[in-house]
């Protein structure tokens, strides 16, 4: 156990619930500690269901193409806590390092006096220290859940807000309505601020409008203010200031040309930080994000499969993360047939039924495997059970290595295209077992 981790699990003892909505708690301490989040650098804030660490990667690539220093804040980490944060440094941002970390950490937990505090409010206070700490032109801020009552919408003056596809998550915290979970998420919004959003559903549009008319925030809403599109290979993005011919992303996946039409909005809409279009092409060139359709080619998992297996991880987990999965996948195997595998863990939080119904018809089976270190995973015959009604043949494993062998063991007329899916916990333990953790 590393020095962080020890402070890590103190944290996770100093309130009853990993989850408690407020501003109270994280003020305090940020009072405590001489108000950080006042002294970042520029922030742009973004909230969504879906899309929100894309957008910023895309973002990211395109300011540090531009030479910017650029602070980054994400959540969840896949395999360690260090991947939320990262630092501005020369030649492009690193994970924040662990003497770093600690420092922060120690300084929190001191400031906060044994006081009753979620993890994610005293981690998201020592990255703001850490933030105030360290020099840079810009800080791309995720939500964490939700977006008003969010540990993070501490943020008074945010250079722009941006707002990615909306749906049903979360729904112990946020309810099932999806105009309410519209207003949640706007809570971002401030006055001033430009506010980017993703083309929505005309209720949730209807819902957020609604929000930054009262805060006055001017809106720039896609498919509307801009527009982007794939056309003979290429990713075209228009805005009222003109288009932008570039190479379609690295990222794949067609909702990943949204989420890179919304990252250039949302830099395009503000004048502090300059970008010019040779920033944007390089970004779609250089754009990395771990376990959203992300391939991989060596490692421990590649030497237990079939040779020639083409193989996937996606952190997907909800069922419209599940439906743009599918999408790709249904595009790659319009390209290049395959039979489909899944591999999938999922969380009793999560709807597996939902989730794994838009892969009927596409996947030729499902192998289920637990999540270890979660204890809100689902075992593998209840994931199991999930599969077979969304009508897909399934079978249970009571690990990933038994999981991958059973997939080698089998005949296929070619190589099979192996996607492991339906959590970002999974993921983080696929990364791990493969070899191949985020640096």
């Amino acid at each position: 156990m590393t020095q962080s981790d020890a402070y890590l699990s103190r944290f996770m003892a100093l309130h009853p619930k990993k989850i408690d909505l407020s501003l109270d708690r994280i003020q305090a301490l940020l009072a405590r500690l001489g108000h950080p989040e006042r002294r970042v650098p520029p922030v742009i804030h973004v909230a969504g269901t879906n899309g929100k660490g894309s957008t910023i990667a895309f973002m990211r690539a395109a300011l540090e193409a531009a030479g910017h220093a650029v602070h980054v804040y994400t959540s969840p980490h896949l395999v360690h806590f260090h991947e939320r944060i990262r630092l501005a440094a020369p030649g492009g941002g690193k994970l924040v390092e662990e003497d770093r970390l600690v420092e922060a950490f120690e300084a929190c937990e001191t400031a906060n006096d044994g006081a009753p505090i979620t993890f994610f409010e005293i981690t998201t206070a020592a990255a703001f220290k850490l933030f105030a700490d360290n020099p840079a032109d810009v800080l791309l801020l995720e939500v964490g859940l939700g977006g008003r009552m969010d540990t993070t919408n501490v943020i008074d003056n945010p250079l722009v807000t941006v707002i990615t596809s909306i749906s049903q998550d979360h729904a112990d915290f946020l309810g099932t309505d999806i105009a309410g979970i519209a207003r949640e998420k706007a809570g971002i919004l401030k006055r001033g601020a430009p506010g980017v959003i993703y083309p929505q559903i005309d209720e949730v549009r209807a819902a957020i409008e609604a929000v930054a008319a009262r805060v006055g925030a001017p809106l720039i809403i896609g498919g509307q203010d801009f527009d982007v599109h794939e056309e003979n290979g290429r990713l075209v993005y228009q805005d009222e200031s003109g288009l932008l011919d570039l190479p379609l992303p690295r990222l794949p996946g067609r909702h990943q040309h949204r989420n890179a039409g919304l990252a250039i909005a949302a830099l395009r809409s503000q004048a502090l930080l300059k970008l010019k279009d040779a920033h944007f092409e390089k970004a779609m060139q250089v754009v990395e994000w771990p376990a959203r359709l992300q391939r991989i080619n060596q490692g421990a998992i590649p030497a237990l499969l079939p040779a020639g297996s083409e193989i996937w991880l996606d952190g997907g987990h909800n069922v419209d993360g599940g439906r743009v999965l599918a999408e790709a996948l249904a595009e790659l195997e319009e390209r290049h047939p395959r039979p489909l595998v899944l591999v999938t863990g999922m969380l009793t939080t999560k709807d597996s039924d939902g989730f794994l119904h838009n892969f009927s018809g596409l996947a030729r089976e499902v192998h289920t495997v637990p999540i270890e270190h979660s204890s809100a995973a689902r075992s593998p015959e209840e994931v199991a059970v999930a599969a077979r009604h969304a009508g897909l043949a399934a079978r249970p494993h009571a690990s990933l290595e038994e999981a991958l062998r059973a997939i080698a063991s089998e005949a296929f007329p070619v190589a099979p295209r192996v996607v492991l899916t339906g959590s970002l916990y999974l993921a983080g333990e696929v990364l791990t077992f493969n070899g191949s953790a985020p640096r």
